[in-house]
């Protein structure tokens, strides 16, 4: 039974719901609190038993690099000033995992970003997690709640999500038959339907588990929604010979892609910090008053 040891984090979009943040600083690397998004995506593959990870990024994504390089200078300026355990912690993010970067030269969707891929995983199982999405997880990382159904099936796998029906529009969706509890087999998966066309409101989460056969289809794809290479359509082309299967799983999905959920997000992920959570929790009761 092959292993996931290998993800792929496509991170090279613009971020134009962000802007004008996000001209000069990758969206990736915009913080909940004071942690990257993109960090708490690396976390969630470590936990999951991934050990080599391969970032798409594109232009004005150095930042990104940078994060999970090593800073001698800041290094040595918190030896002097004797700042252990913010030493500690920076140093740690260099040692997460084995994580490499290439460039994807054009803006050509998804699925071009995961063809970059091809030879950095060879012939092995692999997951994706979209860099500007945080899943917490209930009870194990979503990635290893994918490897665990990815180990039963030995066939690729995705996330999904129940959405409201008006929402389907908005993402991929899955036509798909149960298994068992919490697991589909997938029939098809269509991207961005209208409510009339869509089989179920259960949506792609922006994580995966994929057998290397997906090259073979990402290679033929051709441009679909917003002239890019889709992923759900490679998806789609491959599901015809090739089992997936779909999991809803337990826990919760932070999309940092828009700012009123980005707001959310800090102000969940706030509360839960043991630094500042009880003082913002006072602090939003007192403006929760004034709001009344």
């Amino acid at each position: 039974m092959p292993v996931v040891k290998k993800a792929v984090i496509p991170a090279a979009g613009f971020g134009t719901r962000f802007l004008p943040i996000t001209k000069s600083q990758p969206k990736e690397m915009i913080p909940i609190v004071d942690t990257p998004t993109i960090q708490y995506v690396v976390e969630e593959a470590v936990k999951s038993g991934i050990t080599d990870i391969l970032m798409i990024i594109g232009k004005g994504k150095r930042a990104i690099e940078e994060h999970f390089d090593r800073s001698f200078e800041l290094e040595n300026m918190l030896i002097d000033k004797k700042k252990t355990k913010e030493l500690e912690e920076i140093r740690n993010i260099t040692k997460i995992a084995n994580i490499h970067f290439i460039w994807q030269k054009e803006m050509n969707g998804l699925g071009d970003a995961i063809r970059y891929a091809k030879y950095h995983v060879g012939n092995e199982p692999f997951a994706v997690l979209l860099g500007d999405t945080v899943i917490d997880g209930v009870g194990k990382p979503i990635t290893q709640q994918l490897i665990d159904v990815f180990k039963r099936y030995n066939s690729s796998v995705v996330a999904l999500e129940q959405v409201e029906p008006h929402n389907v529009s908005r993402y991929g969706i899955i036509d798909g038959t149960e298994m068992e509890e919490n697991v589909l087999l997938a029939k098809d998966f269509i991207e961005k339907p209208s409510p009339k066309e869509a089989p179920s409101n259960l949506a792609i989460a922006s994580r995966y588990i994929f057998t290397p056969e997906i090259f073979s289809y990402l290679e033929k794809t051709q441009r679909g929604i917003n002239n890019e290479i889709q992923l759900t359509d490679a998806m789609r082309a491959m599901v015809k010979k090739h089992a997936m299967y779909g999991v809803r799983f337990l826990g919760k999905r932070y999309d940092i892609g828009n700012k009123l959920d980005f707001i959310k997000t800090n102000i969940e992920f706030g509360l839960k910090h043991k630094e500042i959570g009880k003082e913002l929790k006072a602090y939003l009761r007192e403006l929760c008053k004034d709001l009344e």
